[in-house]
C-alpha cells in the first residue's frame, strides 16, 4: 500500500510538472501570436488553467516531502504527549479541511458539467475541463493527509526536519 500511495503522490507531481510545460507553452504561444498575428483564441485563459493544474496536483507530494508551510513554534515548545497531541489535532483537523476542500472541488465541477458552465473568455472552455484537475488535486490531497494522520496515529510518522527542508531550495 505504501509503495501505491508514493506512486499516487509522485505520478501527480509529474503531471503537474506537464501542466507547468503546458503554462509555458501557452504564454509562449500569446508571445507568438501577439508577435505574428495569428489569432489564436485563449491562450492567456490556457496558461491560467494548466497554472492551476500543475499547483493543485503538487499539493499531496510537497505535503509528503514536508514542503508545506508549518507553523512551529507551539510544537516546538511543547514534548511528550502534549506534543503528540497537538499533532493529533493538527492532522485531525487538516484532514478535515482537506476533506472539505476536496468535496466541494469535486462538486464544483460536476455543477459546471450539469449548468454547461463556459468560460467568460473569447476561449469559450467548457469549465468542469479545467476544474477537474483542482478536485483530483483536492482528492489525491486528502488522501495524503488521512495518509499522514494514519501514521500519526500508528507512530510511524516520519516528520521532515524543517533545517533539511531549508536545504532543498
Amino acid at each position: 500500500m505504501r509503495r501505491l500511495l508514493d506512486a499516487l503522490y509522485d505520478g501527480a507531481a509529474w503531471v503537474g510538472a506537464l501542466f507547468m510545460v503546458g503554462t509555458l507553452l501557452s504564454v509562449l504561444a500569446g508571445v507568438l501570436d501577439r508577435q505574428f498575428a495569428w489569432s489564436l483564441r485563449g491562450t492567456d485563459m490556457y496558461a491560467g488553467y494548466c497554472m492551476a493544474a500543475s499547483g493543485f496536483l503538487a499539493l499531496a507530494h510537497t505535503l509528503k516531502k514536508g514542503e508545506h508551510i508549518r507553523v512551529t513554534l507551539m510544537l516546538n515548545a511543547l514534548k511528550g504527549r502534549a506534543r503528540r497531541a497537538l499533532e493529533l489535532w493538527a492532522m485531525a483537523a487538516a484532514t478535515a479541511l482537506a476533506s472539505l476542500f476536496a468535496w466541494y472541488s469535486v462538486k464544483l465541477s460536476i455543477n459546471s458539467w450539469q449548468f454547461h458552465d463556459v468560460s467568460t473568455g473569447n476561449d469559450a472552455t467548457p469549465l468542469w475541463i479545467p476544474q477537474i484537475t483542482m478536485g483530483v488535486g483536492a482528492v489525491i490531497l486528502m488522501i495524503a493527509f488521512i495518509d499522514e494522520l494514519v501514521l500519526e496515529i500508528s507512530g510511524r510518522r516520519v516528520q521532515v526536519d524543517s533545517e533539511e527542508a531549508l536545504h532543498h531550495e
